[in-house]
């Protein structure tokens, strides 16, 4: 290939839109791709640090599997305070100096540009390649004036790095998902003020759990399954007493229900309240997910079969598992018959109108 595009970025973390877009633009200039990790950026303090920035990075890459792809170190092996993308870019044009530049820019960085450091020389050197947003109008003097190109690919989705970090959007690569967890990076340091290491390691096994469950059902909600999954514990660590002051506030026609079903409202709460979760899909999930209901969502199904099914439990779940990833609807029935001969053999009482209006529905049983 003749042309190269520089794409860089805190990449804090990278996600899928980054490389939807690099795809895009590699096809449209049939370009390699050369993905530019800033040590320090200007203006931007990365949670991660560079290591770990690289590291997700690598992995994404791996995983992406394209031979268009590949990563310069040159802003990580500076010592440089500030990394300036006008030193990055003499840097690589010298490197492809028979080579044609051109450089990724965001729509949210394009009214900006004129502000970063020598943007005409930039420009004497690589051509700005922009991705354009709907919600964003970029103004038509900066693009005159610097010459900027359009790439016309709108398919890269809603995330965002910050979205990620924020636990709205889980739509990122899974070892990099995986790295996060390894790490407890972002939205897991959140959650591990609020439940024990002990549970935070059974809620992420669920929460992969109902990832797989979505992605083997050819479902389009696998992040969504994954963010429930990952939260429906989080009001575990609330005292009885303060659950039940909460459901008399917020649940008064619950309020009489025992304890242990509690926590399912509370982690609906909390979601909403501490990771700002406005999905109700990914709330009604995790406000069920212990009893059960009539008419439950499809999320929450996943929830409450990867929930009850954890190989964490300690028993043999690989086959419920298995019914779940082939139809999580059937898998779901299977894993509610289950637990209703599990604990009715404990001796344990079952009379609750959620768990029962669940068992009527979706077992036929009668009134």
């Amino acid at each position: 290939m003749e042309n190269v595009v520089l794409f860089g970025g805190t990449f804090d973390p990278i996600h899928n839109g980054h490389l939807r877009i690099a795809r895009a633009a590699s096809m449209f200039l049939n370009a390699d791709v050369v993905f530019v990790p800033a040590k320090n950026p200007p203006g931007k303090e990365p949670i991660a640090t560079p290591e770990q920035r690289l590291s997700m990075l690598r992995l994404a890459l791996k995983s992406d599997g394209s031979s268009s792809f590949s990563i310069s170190l040159f802003e990580m092996k500076s010592k440089d305070p500030v990394n300036y993308w006008v030193d990055t870019v003499e840097h690589l044009a010298s490197k492809f100096k028979h080579r044609k530049l051109y450089f990724l820019i965001g729509a949210d960085e394009v009214n900006a540009f004129p502000s970063w450091k020598e943007p005409e020389r930039i420009c004497s050197m690589a051509t700005p390649l922009y991705v354009s947003r709907p919600d964003i109008k970029v103004e038509d003097e900066v693009l005159r004036r610097f010459r900027m190109m359009r790439l016309c690919y709108d398919s890269s989705g809603e995330v965002s790095s910050s979205a990620v970090r924020s636990l709205q959007r889980m739509d990122i690569p899974v070892p990099v998902r995986e790295f996060i967890e390894q790490k407890q990076l972002y939205y897991f340091q959140a959650i591990s003020a609020l439940i024990s290491k002990h549970r935070l390691i059974h809620s992420v096994s669920v929460a992969r759990l109902c990832y797989e469950m979505s992605v083997r059902n050819r479902r389009s909600d696998a992040g969504k399954a994954y963010i429930a999954g990952l939260l429906h514990d989080v009001g575990k660590g609330i005292s009885p007493a303060e659950g039940k002051t909460f459901m008399k506030k917020a649940f008064p026609e619950f309020a009489d229900l025992p304890e242990w079903t509690y926590h399912q409202f509370l982690g609906a709460e909390l979601a909403r309240t501490r990771f700002g979760i406005e999905d109700e899909g990914i709330l009604d999930a995790i406000r069920y997910h212990a009893t059960g209901k009539a008419h439950m969502c499809a999320l929450g199904k996943m929830v409450y079969s990867a929930d009850k099914t954890d190989p964490l439990r300690g028993y043999d779940s690989a086959k419920p598992i298995a019914a779940c990833m082939k139809n999580y609807y059937l898998g779901f029935t299977d894993v509610l018959r289950a637990n209703k001969e599990y604990l009715l053999g404990k001796g344990n009482d079952l009379d609750n109108p959620l768990t029962t209006a669940c068992m009527n529905q979706y077992l036929g049983e009668e009134e």
